[in-house]
């Protein structure tokens, strides 16, 4: 189970988000629908308080706090850029 984020992300999140040096973001689950695919990833600015997965990139750490690890379900979540928009990808 890790965190990937890939260059392009990163640029994004630096540029678009504003987010620097020293700076954490939390990526977390949120519910969105009772559909097929009722749950999603989101992100924020946030200082972690029992982080379960972390990974650095370029002085910004990316992190998951424990409660929200269950949707990983022991794969691989690589965060991305594709235009302006930051995707996920379970691996």
């Amino acid at each position: 189970m890790e965190l990937i984020v890939t260059p392009s992300a990163l640029s994004c999140f630096k540029g678009e988000w504003g987010i620097g040096d020293g700076e954490s973001v939390r990526v977390f689950v949120r519910y969105v629908s009772g559909g097929e695919k009722p749950f999603a990833f989101g992100i924020t600015r946030d200082t972690p308080l029992d982080a379960a997965v972390t990974t650095v990139a370029e002085l910004i750490t990316f992190y998951m706090e424990s409660k929200d690890v269950w949707f990983l379900e022991g794969r691989s979540l690589k965060i991305d850029c594709e235009g302006e928009d930051i995707v996920y990808r379970l691996s």
